[in-house]
């Protein structure tokens, strides 16, 4: 455990990138209270409309997410702070000055903080180029890094070789990182394939969790573990159209990733049958459906109490079994866990 700076109690985080979709947005919405402390999320927009405000609107109380709006143009920037959802802006260091003024404005609005977002890949500049990035941010922004929460995002990780390119990337990044006071640090990386379509089907397959991995070997250096959920960090230009029922389920070290082939007119059966595989296996956990709401989904369909779902909820449920999952691993006495 890393000391708090400022005397402030020390915090577990955890801080998932996740995308602004319903089902995303509605795993989040069953949030369990006992966690809502601990998560902060970072949600990715591709498009302002109002159900996506309401949805934020309708997140637990207590819960802060940071908005990251970097794929939509300046006039979304200066709209944020009007929205009155409490949220934080997400700067990155390649931002305008227009766009920073705007998120300046945007965290004063609301809790006084912002998330600068190092992307390991596209901001490749030494650290003389990035600390005048960040002073850069502090004079359009006006904020200091002792009001920014910096998240240094690794991308894809998805392979040995991916963990062992990140790591001393990463290292030299965080030692440049220390001459700043950040409010705190945390390393962000993607580990599920982009492409799940290749994946044998009817049965569940095993898939390395090469993001946790690579956290777990910078914990000598006290920084927050994030990731991209469920989801790639990376999606395809063209993605490969998979109809298959899908549910992704986390367990230590590894997903299980449940793809069941469809069959006309026995979408209820097929998912009741991928449910009872999964809640029969050795990764449900043992505490059974109390785990997470999307447990109790899960549980519900293999008893076949509802309907089949959707993609959309397939999402939900695995994203909130995943997020209940990794606040569970960060809790356990043995893990060092950095400060908030």
């Amino acid at each position: 455990m890393v000391p708090a700076p400022a005397g402030r109690a020390e915090e577990l985080v955890y801080r998932p990138v996740l995308a602004a979709r319903r089902g995303e947005l509605e795993a989040l919405s069953h949030l369990d209270d006992a966690h809502t402390p601990m998560l902060s999320p970072i949600l990715e927009l591709s498009t302002i409309d109002r159900p996506v405000i309401d949805s934020l609107a309708r997140l637990p109380p207590g819960l802060l997410p940071a908005v990251d709006i970097g794929a939509l143009p300046d006039t979304t920037a200066a709209a944020l702070a009007r929205w009155g959802v409490p949220l934080m802006p997400v700067i990155g260091l390649t931002d305008g000055e227009r766009r920073l003024a705007a998120h300046g404005d945007t965290a004063r609005a609301h809790a006084h903080r912002a998330v600068v977002r190092l992307r390991l890949r596209q901001d490749r500049a030494g650290p003389d180029a990035t600390t005048t990035a960040v002073e850069r941010i502090g004079r359009h922004a006006r904020l200091g890094p002792e009001q920014c929460d910096l998240v240094v995002d690794c991308g894809d990780v998805c392979c040995p070789a991916d963990v062992r390119l990140a790591e001393p990337r990463v290292r030299r990044v965080l030692c440049w990182a220390r001459r700043h006071a950040w409010r705190s640090v945390s390393v962000v990386a993607g580990g599920i394939p982009p492409a799940l379509s290749r994946l044998p089907v009817d049965e569940p397959v095993r898939v390395n969790r090469w993001d946790w991995l690579l956290w777990q070997r910078l914990t000598d250096l006290g920084v927050a573990f994030g990731d991209y959920g469920v989801a790639p960090a990376a999606i395809p230009a063209q993605p490969t159209a998979d109809r298959h029922l899908t549910v992704t389920y986390t367990g230590n070290g590894a997903w299980w990733v449940h793809r069941w082939s469809r069959r006309r007119g026995q979408g209820d059966q097929r998912v009741a049958d991928l449910c009872r595989t999964l809640v029969s296996g050795p990764h449900w956990p043992a505490t059974g459906a109390s785990f997470s709401w999307g447990d109790q989904e899960i549980s519900r369909r293999a008893r076949r109490g509802a309907g089949a779902g959707s993609a959309t909820n397939w999402m939900a449920w695995s994203t909130s079994h995943h997020l209940a999952h990794v606040l569970d691993a960060l809790a356990r006495p043995a893990r060092a866990i950095p400060s908030r």
